[in-house]
């Protein structure tokens, strides 16, 4: 595993707690209420149906599920509405403060938790579920969150978390828009330092390698197209480049034993 990540410590935790309560909080609270009102869950940029990636778990009514990262808790409302018993962990009291507001409007309530998904305050064997949308799966050094991850969980129980593929961090550049060509060499790809902010993407047969030494067995590895309607385009990442490669992924694994 890299030991870049190791080095620099922790300090991107109380970073990227900065970046959501002042900045990213003011332009992602909007989009809560979108969110939480969808019927289906949609994921990532592309808002894929969950009924074209199948991803979570056929039952979830009693499942005992943490989202790692949780931002405004819209993937734990999917699940609460299914009939799983979530619990949201997230750095971001801003963040927090959006999904309590949203809990009250859709009239859905579970537990929330202000901390890091690398250190959870819950007892081993707690959970069936863990899952993240581009919370703990990027925002998190994977070295901790995956073996924090694999403690919470029952033998047996489930993993989903998607991110930025590999692919879109080799080409994003400077400024952290994807291009055509490789901005960066793939060997030491863990740790993209964004200024004011730090994300971290391990290629795949570091991440892979990783999810083995934790117990989990991958069960599936979903590349994100975007479609051909999209109606948008976003600053990191135009949907014409996301048609032609992926951006995004899921990763689906189950704890062994």
């Amino acid at each position: 595993m890299p030991s870049m990540i190791h080095d620099r410590g922790t300090e991107h935790v109380e970073l990227n707690r900065r970046y959501w309560d002042d900045e990213a909080a003011a332009w992602h609270g909007p989009l809560a209420r979108d969110h939480w009102s969808r019927t289906e869950p949609r994921w990532g940029l592309w808002a894929t149906p969950e009924s074209q990636v199948s991803v979570l778990p056929d039952d979830l009514a009693g499942a005992r599920a943490i989202e790692l990262g949780c931002g405004t808790a819209y993937v734990s409302a999917w699940l609460a509405r299914a009939g799983a018993h979530p619990v949201g962990i997230d750095v971001s009291e801003e963040q927090l403060a959006t999904a309590r507001a949203m809990q009250a409007e859709f009239g859905i309530d579970f537990p929330l938790v202000l901390g890091t998904a690398e250190e959870v305050p819950y007892d081993d064997n707690t959970f069936d579920l863990a899952i993240s949308e581009y919370g703990a799966s990027l925002w998190c050094d994977p070295t901790r969150w995956i073996p924090e991850a694999a403690r919470l969980l029952v033998p047996g129980g489930r993993l989903v978390f998607m991110r930025y593929s590999p692919l879109f961090a080799l080409c994003a550049g400077p400024d952290g828009t994807a291009s055509t060509t490789l901005s960066r060499g793939q060997f030491g790809l863990a740790r993209l330092d964004r200024g004011n902010h730090v994300q971290f993407v391990l290629p795949h047969g570091e991440m892979l390698r990783l999810l083995r030494s934790c117990g989990f067995v991958v069960e599936d590895l979903i590349e994100i197209q975007a479609p051909t309607t999209t109606p948008r385009d976003y600053a990191e990442v135009p949907a014409d480049w996301a048609r032609q490669w992926p951006s995004e992924e899921i990763w689906t694994a189950r704890l062994d034993g």
